[in-house]
C-alpha cells in the first residue's frame, strides 16, 4: 500500500469535513434570521457526504474509498412559528416564522465534525511520520 495514496484519501476526508463545518457555522450564525434575500426565514442546510473509489489505490480492506461532499441540501421542515405582532416580519396573524436551527443539535454536530477532522489530520501525520522513518532507513 502506497503510504501517501493513505494520505490523500486522509485529506479528501479532511476537506469534506471543512465544508461540512462551514455550513454548521452557516446555521448557528442564522439561528434567528427570518429575512433572507430568497424570502423568508433561514433554511437549515446538511451536507450529504458520499464515498468515492480511490484511483489506482491498492486493496484496502477490500475497498479503498475517498469523501467527497455530494451536496448540501436546504430542509424546510420545522420552522417555528412565534405569535410577536410587531416585528417587521410578522404575517397578517401576527406570527414570525424562525428557521428550523436548533442550536443544541447544531453544536453536536460541530463537536462531531471536528473530531472526524481531528481523526483525520492524526492519520495525516502519521503517514508523514511513517515517510519520514522509511527515509532514514534508507540512510
Amino acid at each position: 500500500m502506497n503510504i501517501f495514496k493513505a494520505m490523500d484519501v486522509s485529506a479528501s476526508g479532511m476537506t469534506a469535513q471543512r465544508q461540512r463545518l462551514d455550513v454548521i457555522a452557516e446555521n448557528l450564525a442564522n439561528v434567528n434570521t427570518t429575512r433572507t434575500p430568497e424570502g423568508g426565514p433561514y433554511k437549515r442546510k446538511s451536507v450529504i457526504l458520499a464515498a468515492q473509489p480511490a484511483e489506482d489505490f491498492d486493496s484496502l480492506l477490500e475497498s479503498p474509498q475517498k469523501v467527497e461532499v455530494q451536496q448540501i441540501v436546504q430542509n424546510s421542515e420545522g420552522m417555528r412559528a412565534e405569535h410577536e405582532p410587531g416585528h417587521p416580519d410578522a404575517d397578517a396573524k401576527g406570527n414570525v416564522l424562525y428557521p428550523n436551527v436548533n442550536p443544541v443539535s447544531e453544536m453536536v454536530h460541530l463537536m462531531l465534525a471536528s473530531r472526524a477532522y481531528e481523526a483525520n489530520v492524526a492519520v495525516l501525520r502519521t503517514g508523514k511520520s511513517m515517510a519520514l522513518k522509511a527515509l532514514d532507513i534508507g540512510r
